[in-house]
């Protein structure tokens, strides 16, 4: 204990005598470290946004698509029946087009959405002011709207616009409702679609050629009591049947895909640029092997002194060695450090997006583990090399 106190303070002593040199070899250690916490620490605040966006938009729905119909096209009525059945909460249609919306002398385009009652619950939505679409304007085709926040106030000029005629491709649609604007949703995040209105299906059905009354996307929720899982199996088996048995017909998912890409990309990303860092670390560690190469030579005397008075190999092997793993602890705490402050700034340039980017503790301790491991095995071949040097030879070469 007494000889790595000793080795300490002898490590110690050098670098503190060689403080530029020092700070400079530390420097690849520093800039590897703060690559290492940075890029990942970023990768991690980018994905958890991702991955609260998602949650916002629900798990417990699953979207059915059906692409050949076999001759036995979906109806509401097939809609409604399947949703009757055990483990399946509601079915609701959400067909979505784009129409140009007019009100007096102000129109724009807007994301045209022709539902049915259930979609309410289906997609979380909700109602700041009136309703939204009923059974009975289904069945009677009724001409309302329910409009977002957004195209309220950009068309109409006011939120509490209940009563007012809205004209959808030239027809003329009476607002029954408000919907709160979804700022969570995938539309929302890439900046797309801010004006959205709600109608009737079969009144879609009537004004756009893009919409048949042939369903051919619908949306499935759980119910209360059961699980997504279920209530796939359970929609899947009604498809199944309906199209001939024909699996290829129709096609099923769900948010939980989306959250399954998303971890995947997440950890390719995190791979690939921990990678990237570990490359600076490595040259860090280079340049820590090539100045400990240095001060073997300008130390040579000293070696050779220590060994003539009885220094072990063990003892000169420990020293040096215990110098380069100083410099690269050194060099990995002042780059967390760094890399904290940095990611404090980034968080407040950026906080206007609604991202927060923290320090990692994982990757903080693995930034601290491959630095121990970097000084060990880039250090141990300047340390052997000292730790072997004969006594005569290292005096000689002093003189």
């Amino acid at each position: 204990m007494r000889i790595f106190e000793q080795s300490f303070k002898m490590a110690l002593k050098s670098i503190g005598n060689n403080k530029l040199r020092a700070a400079l070899t530390m420097l690849g250690i520093i800039i590897g470290v703060m690559a290492l916490v940075i890029l990942v620490s970023l990768v991690n605040g980018a994905t958890s946004t991702v991955r609260d966006t998602i949650s916002g938009l629900g798990t417990n729905v699953i979207t059915a698509t059906v692409s050949d119909d076999k001759g036995y096209p979906v109806s509401l009525d097939d809609l409604d029946g399947w949703a009757e059945t055990d483990k399946i909460g509601q079915i609701a249609v959400g067909e979505e087009t784009s129409a140009t919306v007019k009100y007096d002398s102000v129109s724009s385009t807007a994301s045209l959405y022709g539902t049915t009652s259930a979609y309410y619950d289906v997609e979380g939505l909700n109602v700041l002011l009136g309703r939204y679409i009923k059974t009975s304007d289904v069945d009677n085709h009724t001409n309302v709207c329910v409009i977002n926040e957004t195209a309220a106030s950009e068309l109409i000029g006011y939120s509490d616009c209940l009563g007012e005629t809205v004209y959808l491709d030239g027809v003329p649609f009476t607002v029954v409702g408000i919907l709160e604007d979804d700022d969570d949703s995938l539309t929302a995040m890439f900046g797309s679609g801010s004006l959205v209105a709600h109608i009737p299906y079969t009144s879609l059905v009537r004004i756009s050629d893009s919409v048949s009354s042939k369903i051919t996307s619908f949306y499935v929720s759980a119910d209360e009591n059961g699980t997504l899982d279920e209530a796939e199996t359970a929609i899947e088996t009604i498809l199944y049947e309906r199209f001939l048995e024909d699996d290829d017909a129709y096609e099923l998912s769900s948010q939980d895909v989306l959250e399954s890409t998303q971890n995947n990309i997440t950890s390719i990303l995190t791979i690939l640029l921990g990678g990237i860092a570990s490359i600076s670390l490595i040259v860090g560690g280079i340049g820590i092997m090539n100045i400990m190469l240095v001060t073997v030579t300008e130390r040579t005397r000293e070696i050779g002194i220590r060994k003539a008075i009885g220094a072990s190999r063990g003892v000169i092997l420990q020293q040096f060695l215990l110098e380069s793993v100083m410099l690269c602890m050194l060099g990995c705490a002042i780059g967390i450090f760094l890399s904290w402050g940095t990611l404090k700034v980034i968080g407040v340039v950026v906080s206007s997006l609604n991202l927060t980017f923290d320090m990692n503790g994982l990757v903080v301790l693995i930034a601290v583990l491959f630095c121990f491991a970097i000084g060990v095995g880039f250090g141990l071949y300047p340390a052997n090399k000292a730790a072997k040097m004969k006594p005569i030879d290292a005096l000689h070469y002093g003189g």
